[in-house]
Parts: structure tokens; sequence; C-alpha cells
């Protein structure tokens, strides 16, 4: 194996792996962080309010993330933008409950418009944290 290839595959799998940890975390807190319990609305009740606004803040997360793998040149760097990207989401996601006081309460009711409002916020913010992210 050509030693770029396997140096290539090395970086591939370290960014990858934590990229996946830091997805993992952003879940754990996330969660935590909000007065619902996505999974239980998700899997046990079928909320698809829960599901989207759930799954639009990972999606927004993921692509700050990946702005964060596209821009650094080191572990340092990454863990530092990858905790710039988690910030950036945590607060899209207080401003978007400032917004709509209700927020909560309308997705564990299913009220699809307050999971699409979360979700958009939260893919816009992700959005534009990886395009503002500079090597």
């Amino acid at each position: 194996m050509p030693a770029d290839l396997a140096s290539g595959l090395l970086s591939f799998a370290a960014y990858f792996l934590g990229a996946i940890a830091y997805c993992a975390a952003f879940c754990v807190v996330y969660t935590r962080l909000t007065p619902h319990c996505e999974f239980d609305l998700i899997v046990e009740e079928h909320n698809a309010s829960a599901a989207i606004a759930f799954g639009g803040s990972l999606i927004g997360f993921a692509i700050a993330l990946a702005g964060a793998v596209h821009n650094t040149q080191s572990a340092l760097e990454f863990i530092i933008w990858g905790f710039v990207a988690f910030a950036t989401q945590i607060i899209a996601y207080l401003l978007a409950r400032l917004a709509h006081p209700g927020l909560s309460q309308a997705i564990e009711q299913n009220a699809i418009a307050a999971a699409v409002w979360l979700g958009a916020v939260s893919i816009s913010a992700g959005v534009l944290s990886a395009a503002c992210m500079s090597p």
C-alpha cells in the first residue's frame, strides 16, 4: 500500500471517529438540554415532530462538523472548531426556544410547524458556522 494512501486512510479514520464521538456527545447533551425526551417521543410515541426537530439539529451539527474537518490541519484545530460547532448549535437551540417559548410543548404535541422551525434554525446555524470556519 502506498504511503500516501495509508496516511490518507489513517487521517480519514481519525477524523471520522472523532466526528462520530462529537455527534454522540452532541446527542447526549442536546437531549439533556431539551425539556422533552426526544428518544421516548420518537421511539415510543412515533412523534414526527420530535424526529424532525432532533434530526434537523443533528444534521445542522454534522454540517458544521464537516466544515471543521474540511478546514483544519490538525487534531487540535478539529477539536477547537468542533467545540465551536457544538456551542453554535446549542446557542441556536436556545435562541429558537427564546423566539418560540412553547417550542418544547409544541414538539411534544407533534406540531410539525414547530419542528420544522427548530430544524431550519439548526440547519441554518450549521451551514453558516461551517461557512465561517477558516483554516
